[in-house]
């Protein structure tokens, strides 16, 4: 009881909302009318979203989900280490609803500090530009159109805006089960004359830093007779944009959440995303310099409104990448609307070797959901993870390993050839070469393990990265508390050239153990005279890839150090294993 408690530790109680008192209505009293030119803002909520609308262009300002916890035990979102820094030194950053709102009955919607993942990109002032559901034009005026509430209902609300020629209705409502649709709303968007030109924008969603790098994402779903396949936009540098294709949805997410636009019918070819430069994001506030608004810009997607349609309907997704999340809305999507939807692929694996990581992270998934259901930790089910994968390879590694063996127990005869042809090196290849074949041995043997392991690492990297259950995920309470983030042990508001402005245990670990394992496995002799000029080769690279590994490391995420320690650790056990079952084999028999 005592391991488990250790290791599989109760989630962290995700600060509960603190009420800001000082900016509270005393008195539930109703909303007034709204003043001329002046900006109003709504709040609709559910256990899932918190969306708050602005009467400037009648859009989506702020969409914040709640962390799980009590109020909200459905919800899968994880408080991290950027939301406890927020609470700590940016509190007037880190309040929900970020404005004062009003909610159905009239009142004004109580603030609270902290209890929030916010969504999309936030700022002091309003910039509609980062808004969702802002309708654009190649007028910039008309995302600012002056909307009134229509209706107002705890889980519907309906908003217009008038023009000489255009009349626009919009109709923002939760599902009527909830739970069936989680993190999703309907969308209707009706408008009465010009309708040419007009855009829907999906938002600019927060910044997610992963593994050192901004993890935006966007794709899109295409349906081609009856196969439907989503295809992914390189980040463009400016706009990106085609009038031909006709998307299912497009998806704009940074790398753990998303924004998905569907349209449920009445769409019309064509689709844009837009880079968004110079942005405000939670990061740049509680990084210590080390990341900017000019590293960190964001991006926008539209679809265009249907010039010959009155109405157009759309599901919008906004929330977490979640597997369990998104397999519930598209099993559902096919019940309710017959219309396969692969939500799924959203989930994104990124870099030059994602054709080889994807199959091997979701495969190291299936190992790992499995062990969790059983110990209910992520990062001990990593660790069982590098137990079940050294058994499949156990074979392979302990062939590896006695060949290594070999080398070493004949590498007094190697060192003698090397000697006996100095001036021959053609003719001393051929004599070790004729050798490792009367001695069975292969000098490359010792790569292979680590060839093989290479496609495992880079999938767990990639798991790490793109799955959503891991992210806040926490292992050793004060210590690893989120597996998708490196450790933390100490922080400093000043940042040092490779180790920035926090200090890392586990890399530091991790290259200990790597240098412990090599002078294991190398098992040399004491006298660095008696060593040949291969070992001499192999000590000295694996020293430079213990420090090389270590700096590569310390800003990669817990979960992978974790996994590579493990490894390490095992490799370590099973090369003793075999040492001492090699060396109780060459001991003469006793007469």
């Amino acid at each position: 009881m005592v391991v488990n408690s250790w290791f599989t530790p109760s989630l962290p109680k995700p600060c509960p909302p603190k009420e800001v008192k000082e900016e509270i209505s005393p008195a539930a009293e109703p909303v007034p009318p709204p003043k001329e030119n002046s900006t109003e803002y709504y709040v609709l909520e559910n256990e899932y979203q918190q969306l708050v609308f602005s009467s400037k262009g009648g859009s989506i300002v702020e969409i914040n989900l709640p962390f799980k916890g009590p109020l909200f035990p459905h919800s899968v979102v994880l408080p991290v280490e950027t939301d406890k820094k927020l609470a700590e030194q940016c509190p007037e950053a880190n309040r929900f609803p970020l404005v004062q709102a009003h909610e159905s009955t009239g009142v004004i919607k109580k603030q609270t500090v902290g209890g929030y993942y916010p969504l999309l990109r936030r700022s002091d002032e309003e910039q509609p530009g980062l808004a969702a559901l802002a309708l654009t034009s190649e007028y910039k005026e008309f995302s600012s159109l002056p909307f009134h509430v229509v209706s107002f209902s705890p889980t519907e609300i309906v908003l217009e805006a008038k023009q000489a020629r255009r009349h626009i209705q919009k109709k923002i409502s939760f599902p009527k089960d909830v739970n069936d649709f989680p993190y999703c709303f309907d969308v209707e968007i009706a408008i009465d004359g010009e309708r040419k030109g007009i855009e829907i924008s999906s938002g600019v969603p927060e910044i997610e830093w992963i593994s050192g790098a901004s993890g935006a994402t966007l794709k899109y779903r295409v349906v081609r007779g009856d196969k439907g396949t989503v295809e992914r936009i390189d980040l463009p540098k400016t706009t990106f944009r085609s009038q031909t294709t006709l998307p299912d949805w497009i998806c704009n997410s940074n790398g753990f959440f998303g924004i998905i636009l569907d349209p449920l019918k009445d769409i019309s070819p064509g689709m844009t995303f837009t880079k968004v430069e110079d942005l405000p994001s939670r990061i740049t506030r509680v990084d210590h310099g080390i990341v900017s608004a000019a590293t960190t810009p964001g991006y926008d997607a539209f679809l265009p409104y249907p010039p010959t349609a009155p109405k157009m309907q759309m599901r919008m997704f906004a929330g977490p990448f979640a597997e369990s999340v998104l397999k519930t809305i598209d099993a559902n999507s096919l019940k309710v609307y017959e219309k396969p939807t692969n939500y799924v692929a959203c989930q994104t694996f990124h870099g030059f070797f994602a054709f080889i990581s994807e199959p091997f992270a979701k495969f190291l998934f299936i190992i790992m959901n499995a062990l969790h259901s059983l110990t209910h930790s992520w990062g001990l089910s990593i660790i069982l993870t590098t137990v079940v994968l050294r058994i499949l390879m156990y074979p392979l590694n302990q062939w590896s390993m006695r060949s290594m063996r070999s080398m070493q127990e004949i590498s007094p005869l190697i060192k003698a050839i090397q000697e006996k042809y100095k001036k021959e090196p053609s003719k001393a290849q051929a004599e070790l070469m004729a050798l490792y074949r009367e001695k069975k041995v292969n000098p490359f043997s010792g790569c292979l393990p680590l060839i093989i392991q290479m496609p495992f690492l880079i999938g767990m990297f990639d798991l790490l990265k793109t799955t959503f259950e891991l992210r806040g995920a926490p292992f050793i309470p004060g210590w690893i508390t989120d597996l998708s983030a490196p450790d933390v042990v100490l922080d400093w508001h000043f940042s040092f050239f490779l180790i920035g402005s926090q200090l890392h245990l586990l890399p530091i670990l991790l290259g200990a153990t790597m240098w412990w394992q090599q002078s294991l496995s190398g098992n040399l002799p004491k006298d660095q005279k008696q060593w040949t000029d291969q070992q001499r080769q192999q000590r000295a690279v694996g020293n430079i890839m213990t420090v090389v590994m270590t700096v590569l490391f310390y800003q990669f995420p817990s979960g992978l150090n974790i996994y590579w320690i493990s490894s390490m650790l095992l490799g370590i056990l099973q090369q003793w294993w075999t040492n001492r079952k090699m060396t109780k084999a060459s001991l003469p028999v006793p007469r």
